[in-house]
Order: structure tokens, then sequence, then C-alpha cells
């Protein structure tokens, strides 16, 4: 997502308690930054934050890193949290931002950080073949989570492009994960057909793909180790 240059964001950045400045010296020693030890979830591309915004005010029990390149759409994303705990009367004590390249992530997260989620939420689909090695679903970095990503533990993909997802269900399947739900229409299913507990937080992404009539094509798959 392209995002104007915003002179106030990496100033607010500076000054929130809740953004990390050297994410890799943080690396396989998240649970102390949070004020709670408790299970890890990451976002990784975490655009203006409205997903990870209501997944950790609603999941008070989990801490949330939520991860992003570009230190404009993560001045937007902090605004986003900040608003969204002062309506609800909480601090937002189980969220860090930081700013990093996602395709570098092994080098922000280690096997002692024991993440037991990823969501991977409409990413760039990097349609032709030379640049495909970049997609977040791509093997070499479905291995690469496999180091810091529990046994059991999970990615949660959506997308709008229906070739990366056929293609990345390919990719999960060839890694060793195990995909046990699958959708080319998430909005279309019938509630029986979801997870049980899933509640699905829309990315800003993804509210305005379904405005244009486009389905959401989402997969779940758990890490077999």
């Amino acid at each position: 997502m392209r995002i104007r240059k915003k002179k106030w964001a990496q100033p607010e950045l500076d000054r929130c308690e809740f953004y990390s400045k050297s994410p890799e010296e943080s690396a396989g020693k998240w649970k102390r930054e949070f004020k709670r030890e408790q299970p890890l979830h990451v976002e990784l591309g975490c655009g203006k934050g409205n997903f990870v915004a209501r997944c950790a005010l609603d999941n008070p029990d989990i801490n949330f890193l939520a991860i992003d390149i570009k230190s404009d759409m993560l001045g937007v994303a902090r605004r986003t949290i900040v608003k969204r705990f002062e309506d609800s009367g909480r601090e937002a004590d189980n969220v860090i931002l930081a700013a990093y390249n996602v395709e570098q992530i092994d080098k922000v997260l280690k096997p002692e950080d024991r993440v037991e989620r990823i969501y991977i939420n409409f990413c760039n689909p990097w349609p032709r073949e030379k640049h495909k090695k970049r997609r977040l679903t791509f093997p070499r970095k479905l291995n690469m989570y496999k180091e810091f990503l529990v046994d059991g533990g999970e990615i949660r993909f959506k997308t709008d492009d229906e070739e990366l997802f056929r293609e990345s269900l390919e990719y999960l399947d060839s890694c060793g994960y195990e995909i046990y739900f699958k959708s080319e229409d998430l909005h279309g299913e019938p509630e029986d057909r979801l997870p049980d507990g899933f509640v699905n937080y829309m990315t800003e992404h993804e509210k305005m793909f379904t405005e244009m009539g486009r389905p959401t094509y989402c997969c779940f798959a758990k890490n077999k180790g």
C-alpha cells in the first residue's frame, strides 16, 4: 500500500511507548518487551493498524507484534491503536509496533520467542515469475517461519489475489504445513463452516475490496514441525 510522506509520523513514533526503535536488539527476547508474559502473535505488514488494533483490544491475554517497513504507515497505525484503546478506556499494553523489512523477519524473531500465530494479510502478490520468491508465502519464507513458530503454531493468510492464493496452498503443503481451513470467499461462508471462535477482523484492504465485490481468499495452516 502506498502512503504519502507524513512528517509527524517518526516524531510521534519516537515518543510512543509501544514502538520498538531497534527490533533486532529484541530478537529472542520479545517476552521481556511486553508488560505481561503471554502468547505472542505477529502480523507481517500491519499497514494502517486496523487489524492489529482490534485483535489486541479483543484479546488482552495475547501479545501482538505488528511489523511494517514504512514509518509513515506505522505512524497511522499508532494513531489507530491509541484511538481504539482510549475509546475503550484501556491502555495499549499488549501490542508493539516495529519498523522492519518483513522479508528479513528472521533477524527480528528467534526460536526463543516462540511465536504461536503469524498473520499475513493482503501482502504484495508479486505476480511476475522472477519476483515470486519475494512472496511472504514462498517456500523459503515458510521454512524461515518454522524457526520461530512453535509446533502446532499457525499461519493465517488472507488475500484478494486468486493466483497467489492457489500457489500459496501449494507452498504450504510442500513445506509440511497442515491446511485445516480454506475458503475462496470468506465473507460468503456459512457460519457453521468457519473455525470455532474465529472472528474476521478486517484490514483496510479487505474492507475496500469487499465493497468492490471482490472475494477474500483465506487459509489457516498449522506448523507440523
